[in-house]
């Protein structure tokens, strides 16, 4: 123990002046600082050789002294919970549990005197205890025909009651491989149990033990394994909880049990809310803010689409709920995009799930239209361009599979056309918070809505005045560009102008009945006239305008 003890040492110690070294090189390249006379140089081969047997030493010792323990350790613990799940017929049914106590009462007392001379080997010996007392009260109950305990509740009494002793003593101890240990055992204690109730209240305390100690004593790592433990756990149950003998199915019942999901949601939400001083995993705080998300989400989609008759609608809309109030939350007090956007995402999807199973076809395209508002306008609020990108990707399909799948298209699919055109709106009037360098998706929407508007109006307007719902439209256009200032909107008249005019010549002066060609023809030739009438006053009004400015700038 000496030697390694002293080889420690050594190395530190040459580490340290190696540090120094380079310090030094550094700040004479700063300071272009030159040797005045050249120092010599001198090699220390036989100082490296050295070096570099001790390192080779240290691994050896590394191996031999820490490694095998952990692994024996294993072995050990694997063997004798392997002697305890044997069925020992002959025997009485507590014979095997009380062995097995009788093994965790000599490694507590080996533990305990190879504290000081061997302490690796005592923790690992004192985590194999721990280990095999959970074991050996769970032989009291399963892996025999006889069990010396019948009564199911008191063998999860007897377990929680050792799970719960594990964690303290693990938790004093301040061993986060420990806590993690017992943790999982408490996990397994709410699958063995069989009961639904008793399984989410125990995933609910042991995922706020794990929110504890990530705070107290900043256990990241144990956080993220509460979330993937208490998610799995929740998922067995769904299973119909196999792994005591159940048929493999998809449940649903009691439905409250997405209530609970939700609840750890929450739970694990609040906990990687908290950020210590010292603490930098900010990339590890994405990954578990996106397990929570998608994990939690999954799970519900998973368990009501499969086995929900009703109510499916009610609890996506909850959750839809829970999850844009997270996504608030986190953005009022971190303004961390990613993970406001993981949870903003899924609040959408669970909206939207909850609006297609509300609405008959196609009336739920139209309301999933009308949510892109609503997206905008949190995404504003959140300065994410992330969110707008994908609402405007989701409004796209949404249009097409509207389009597809659709038995006919009625005036209501103008929705579409004056969504696109209160998005560009908005953006626009709130481009200052995105910080948009272009205007790309503004004139997304907008090119959008010109095609949206006339097509809508194709399949629903009586082909005799199709041409004049489209000279309203375009009058509107003008109208907008006026009032708002825009010239975006007065191309839009211009083209939607141009192409009432191509269909008037190539179709309508063969479709068309008389009445209809002649009156169309005449109401679009008027339009025409005005419109160029219009932009030449305006041409005039803005050349005397710069006739001014240029004498008053001559003056």
């Amino acid at each position: 123990m000496e030697n390694s003890t002293s080889n420690n040492n050594n190395l530190e110690i040459r580490k340290y002046f190696e540090y120094l070294d380079k310090r030094l090189k550094r700040i004479e390249d700063h300071l272009n600082l030159r040797e005045e006379e050249e120092i010599e140089k001198v090699e220390f081969p036989a100082i490296r050789s050295k070096r570099t047997e001790e390192e080779k030493e240290l691994l050896e010792f590394e191996i031999g002294q820490f490694w095998f323990a952990k692994v024996g350790i294993v072995i050990l613990a694997i063997g004798i919970i392997f002697f305890l799940t044997l069925p020992h017929e002959n025997f009485p049914p507590v014979l095997p549990s009380l062995f097995g106590y009788i093994i965790v009462g000599g490694l507590f007392v080996v533990s305990l005197f190879m504290r000081k001379s061997f302490e690796y080997i005592s923790r690992y010996m004192f985590g194999g205890a721990l280990l095999l007392l959970y074991f050996s009260t769970l032989r009291l109950h399963y892996f025999s025909d006889v069990p010396a305990i019948s009564n199911l509740t008191i063998e999860i009494i007897l377990l929680s009651i050792v799970v719960a002793i594990n964690l303290s003593i693990s938790i004093r101890k301040k061993s986060i491989y420990l806590t993690s240990l017992n943790l999982t055992l408490g996990y397994v204690t709410a699958i063995v149990s069989g009961n639904s109730y008793f399984l989410f209240i125990i995933i609910i305390l042991l995922s706020a033990t794990v929110v504890l100690m990530k705070v107290k004593m900043n256990w990241n790592n144990l956080l993220l394994l509460g979330i993937i433990l208490s998610y799995f756990t929740h998922f067995v149950w769904a299973l119909n909880n196999p792994f005591v003998g159940n048929q493999l199915k998809f449940i649903g019942e009691p439905q409250i049990n997405i209530l609970f999901i939700l609840f750890y949601t929450i739970i694990f939400a609040v906990g990687n809310l908290y950020k210590s001083e010292e603490s930098k995993d900010e990339y590890s705080r994405i990954v578990r803010t996106f397990i929570n998300s998608m994990g939690s989400y999954s799970l519900i989609l998973l368990i009501t689409l499969s086995t929900f008759e009703s109510n499916i609608s009610f609890y996506h809309f909850v959750a839809s709920i829970v999850y844009l109030v997270l996504s608030f939350f986190f953005w009022s007090k971190q303004q961390n995009k990613y993970q406001t956007f993981f949870y903003a995402i899924i609040g959408y999807t669970a909206l939207s799930v909850a609006i297609i199973n509300q609405f008959a076809k196609p009336d739920f395209f139209i309301v999933l239209s009308w949510q892109s508002i609503l997206v905008i306008s949190t995404a504003i609020w959140f300065r994410s361009k992330i969110i707008i990108l994908a609402n405007f990707i989701i409004f796209i399909i949404i249009f097409l599979a509207f389009v597809a799948l659709a038995e006919e298209v009625s005036l209501i699919a103008l929705s579409f056309g004056i969504v696109a055109l209160i998005s560009a709106r908005i953006l626009n009037w709130q481009k200052h918070r995105l910080e948009l360098k272009t205007e790309m998706m503004r004139n997304a929407y907008l090119s959008l809505a010109f095609f949206i508007v006339p097509y809508a109006l194709y399949h629903s307007i009586p082909e005799g005045y199709l041409i004049f719902s489209w000279v309203g439209v375009t009058i509107i256009y003008y109208a907008l560009g006026a009032w708002l200032k825009n010239k975006k909107y007065r191309w839009m008249g211009h083209f939607t102008l141009l192409l009432t005019v191509i269909y008037s010549v190539f179709i309508g002066t063969t479709q068309l009945e008389p009445k209809y060609r002649i009156l169309s023809f005449l109401v679009l030739g008027i339009v025409l006239l005005v419109v160029s009438l219009v932009f030449t006053k305006l041409k005039s009004k803005n050349r005397s305008i710069e006739l001014v400015d240029e004498n008053q700038n001559k003056e």
